[in-house]
């Protein structure tokens, strides 16, 4: 596989690959069109000035350089005050939009793209990360000693 940073050319690949995560997890289309019409709002500016970052995946033996990437990763710093599990840092890394196209899967691009998370985290000196997992990510996300939290949520 050859990784390339994500940029502002990636604002439709992140959202293709955030809609089709969330539709995979069960979402309906009504809710994911309205959802990726905003988020693409939400997306463009932080593409475009780094605040969201991330990497893209693709098949380093495609003949042509332009191929679609086939797995792609999504990253934030956030603000976040001192915490138990990080007392001397006030931010935190965020992980989120990991996703394989279905004809890649079980070929290791997951877990390759999380290790780019973690080596990216480590150079910004991140050292505390959070992500929200689908079903289907749960157990690669354990294997590689992400664990639980007590967060809760409620919609207003």
């Amino acid at each position: 596989m050859k990784a390339r940073a994500l940029g502002s050319g990636d604002l439709e690949l992140v959202c293709r690959h955030r809609e089709a995560m969330f539709r995979e997890a069960g979402r309906d289309d009504a809710t994911l069109a309205t959802m990726t019409a905003h988020f693409r709002v939400w997306l463009a500016p932080r593409l475009a000035d780094g605040r969201y970052f991330g990497f893209a995946l693709r098949d380093a033996d495609a003949e042509a350089q332009d191929t679609e990437p086939l797995a792609g990763i999504g990253l934030m710093e956030i603000d976040w005050p001192p915490h138990p599990a990080h007392p001397e840092q006030d931010r935190r890394g965020y992980v989120l939009n990991v996703y394989v196209e279905p004809h890649a899967r079980r070929r290791g691009l997951a877990r390759h793209l999380m290790q780019l998370a973690d080596e990216a985290f480590a150079r910004r000196g991140i050292r505390y990360a959070i992500l929200h997992s689908t079903e289907q990510g749960r157990d690669l996300y354990r294997q590689l000693g992400w664990g639980g939290t007590t967060e809760m949520a409620k919609t207003l």
